[in-house]
């Protein structure tokens, strides 16, 4: 079984408005958008961490059919979400593996999941990472061994660092695209927002 686990907790510091509630295209907003696109990846669970904004999120997007987890410690930063998303994960949901997915990335691509879920099933490492062009990004694979190194992570970042130290528990995919785009300022959301 795998799981996908959206990532969604942030305050939007630098937009100044919570970006997951940010108009996307017609009837939809960002963290909706990137939702169903999650939901179009066909794995076997979806869970979301929310933090800041809970409530209204909740009321904004559509969530029935999804696993929600609160991060009460969401403004410590990224780490704090995998951390308390995989810790729910651990105690409530049988998967062997979980895609790491960014809530404000609307641009993730089917076919790159499709293509990293065939290597998952036929490698022996921990992690499967798409590289794109000369760069790594997301969704980040990661098998439910590695889980409680990933667990012990803090600060504001995520899964990178870890395992750059440890390439020996990598399997890199390589997308000949350039990686999609966080939604982080105005000038992000003036440049990426579908138009009407």
């Amino acid at each position: 079984m795998i799981a996908g686990l959206i990532l969604a907790a942030g305050g939007s510091r630098r937009l100044g408005r919570p970006k997951q509630l940010e108009p996307w295209g017609r009837d939809a907003t960002l963290l909706g958008t990137v939702v169903d696109t999650a939901r179009s990846f066909g794995l076997d669970e979806l869970w979301i961490v929310l933090g800041s904004e809970i409530d209204e999120i909740m009321e904004a997007v559509d969530l029935s059919d999804i696993g929600v987890i609160e991060n009460p410690e969401w403004e410590e930063g990224l780490a704090s979400s995998i951390r308390v998303g995989l810790d729910a994960l651990t105690r409530m949901s049988r998967a062997d593996a979980v895609f790491l997915i960014l809530g404000d990335q609307p641009g993730l691509d089917p076919e790159l999941v499709a293509t990293m879920i065939t290597h998952k099933a036929r490698s022996k490492r921990m992690a499967i990472v798409p590289k794109y062009r000369y760069m790594w990004g997301h969704p980040v694979l990661v098998d439910r061994t590695l889980w409680p190194r990933l667990i012990s992570l803090s600060g504001d970042e995520g899964a990178k660092r870890l395992l750059q130290a440890h390439p020996e528990w990598v399997e890199e995919v390589w997308v000949e695209s350039l990686p999609p785009r966080d939604v982080d300022t105005s000038a992000d959301v003036e440049e990426l927002r579908p138009r009407r």
